[in-house]
């Protein structure tokens, strides 16, 4: 498994993640349509904010196109913080350790590169998976925002996890 930067051309793969119910109802944010175009727009905003966002394309072995995204955002350069999120796009990849390793190659470009102390995420408490994933890379639980996403017709809570640059056993 490898990471490299999010290209132009990842964008209608990306879409069709976007488009895919299943995946976005185990994520935080909300389902929405969201065209290609809309998408394009997104990662030239992207590509306007990367001396803060990090976006990176998930590459598999054998898989000639990415099968996930992992990124850290808005990151605070005087903080020395950014938020984590990740994504496998491939439903059929589940559970097979990318996203732990996906993680951990991220967290390593975070504390090793760009000399963050902590990252952290917020994610759905019902999303054991993730969270799995997460606390196997290092991250911590800190706190639950109460029904604060809205996902299914019903109110979910937020676990809020975060790891410190000296937590984080990955090396350089």
């Amino acid at each position: 498994m490898t990471l490299r930067e999010l290209a132009r051309e990842d964008i209608p793969l990306v879409n069709g993640w976007r488009q895919d119910r299943d995946l976005v109802d185990g994520l935080g944010a909300p389902a929405r349509y969201i065209t290609e175009e809309v998408d394009h727009a997104w990662f030239e905003e992207y590509l306007r904010r990367r001396g803060v966002d990090v976006r990176c394309a998930i590459l598999a072995e054998r898989e000639t196109e990415p099968v996930g995204l992992v990124s850290v955002t808005g990151i605070d350069s005087v903080h020395r913080r950014g938020e984590f999120h990740l994504l496998i796009g491939r439903r059929d990849l589940h559970g097979r350790g990318l996203g732990t390793d996906a993680t951990r190659q991220m967290l390593r470009h975070a504390f090793h590169d760009l000399n963050l102390h902590r990252v952290f995420l917020s994610v759905l408490s019902s999303n054991a998976a993730a969270i799995r994933v997460y606390e196997k890379a290092g991250f911590r639980r800190e706190g639950i925002a109460r029904e604060a996403a809205y996902k299914r017709g019903r109110y979910e809570d937020l676990l809020h996890l975060a790891i410190l640059s000296h937590e984080f056993n990955g090396r350089p």
